[in-house]
């Protein structure tokens, strides 16, 4: 949650009135249910795809608009933050198969260009190219996973410092 809105402050982006696309493994995913507490209380639109088995069945008391169609959660977004599928719980069998989870939910170059052309790409990592993201988006201009992964060293460097020195030893910066 503060990690990715973070990343997309530093973007220039202010959280109120933007919709954020949520797509994949939403029940099994650690960030998801932060992501859309955190993206709601700071006015975000939150929506959110997935197979039915990987969504929560009180996914819409999150106060999340959920859709069947990967495509209505994707048109117009602002941000969209796709979910690492957990390949060990695929064996459950949660869908079908990878390739049918590519092919249905997966976020390709396609299903991208219904965004907003300056969509801000999400990803938690590590990535499964051509799984839940293909290799086209993981590394297009709009992903700011590397970005992401770096901002996660230093704001946990920080709040591991603040948790250390209780915050006695920062220094005023105006």
């Amino acid at each position: 949650g503060l990690l990715d809105m973070f990343t997309i402050r530093e973007q220039g982006k202010n959280l109120k009135g933007l919709k954020m696309a949520i797509i994949g493994d939403i029940l099994y995913s650690r960030v998801a249910r932060t992501n859309i507490a955190a993206w709601n209380k700071m006015g975000a639109e939150v929506h959110v795809a997935g197979p039915m088995t990987l969504l929560p069945h009180d996914i819409e008391a999150l106060g999340v608009t959920v859709h069947k169609h990967v495509e209505d959660a994707i048109a117009d977004a602002d941000v969209v933050d796709i979910l690492r599928i957990q390949l060990e719980r695929q064996k459950k069998g949660l869908f079908p198969t990878t390739r049918e989870y590519a092919r249905i939910f997966g976020i390709n170059e396609k299903r991208l260009a219904l965004a907003k052309p300056d969509v801000t790409v999400l990803h938690p990592g590590p990535m499964n190219r051509g799984l839940e993201i293909s290799w086209e988006v993981g590394y297009c201009d709009n992903a700011a996973i590397r970005t992401e992964v770096q901002n996660g060293v230093a704001v946990r460097m920080a709040l591991l410092f603040l948790t250390l020195t209780g915050g006695k030893h920062i220094e005023n910066v105006d």
